[in-house]
């Protein structure tokens, strides 16, 4: 075994083929941050201390809303696939998926509850 060159090593592994999508989602979600981050503070932070009265009626507005809403959804999607990256890097076996499919849900679920709350102040 200790004679295998690089190549026999690898052969059989093949690629997950999806490397170059996971890459193209992480480009374009950082730029769509890099955007969506500067006016949901600049939209969030001018509620910020507000009374509840006052942040009901500045999100429900649509724009806000929206932009807050879009925050939250690239932002945690963003998350899944960072994170889902650095778990396939350094976690190995059986715990590997599972940590996977936590982070995922986790990220959703946290999405989810965001955007509900949102909505609950918009309407």
């Amino acid at each position: 075994m200790a004679f295998l060159t690089d190549r026999k090593r690898a052969s059989g592994m093949g690629s997950a083929k999806t490397g170059t999508e996971h890459h193209w989602q992480m480009m374009v979600t950082s730029v769509a941050l890099l955007i969506l981050v500067p006016l949901f503070m600049f939209t969030f932070g001018s509620v910020l201390g507000g009374t509840y009265e006052e942040v009901v009626a500045y999100y429900s507005r649509p724009v806000p809303a929206v932009i807050a809403i879009l925050t939250l959804l690239v932002g945690f999607f963003h998350f899944a696939k960072g994170a889902q990256t650095l778990i396939e890097d350094y976690v190995h076996g059986l715990a590997r998926k599972g940590l996977i499919i936590g982070v995922i849900c986790l990220s959703y679920g946290a999405a989810a509850l965001g955007v509900f709350a949102i909505i609950r102040l918009a309407l």
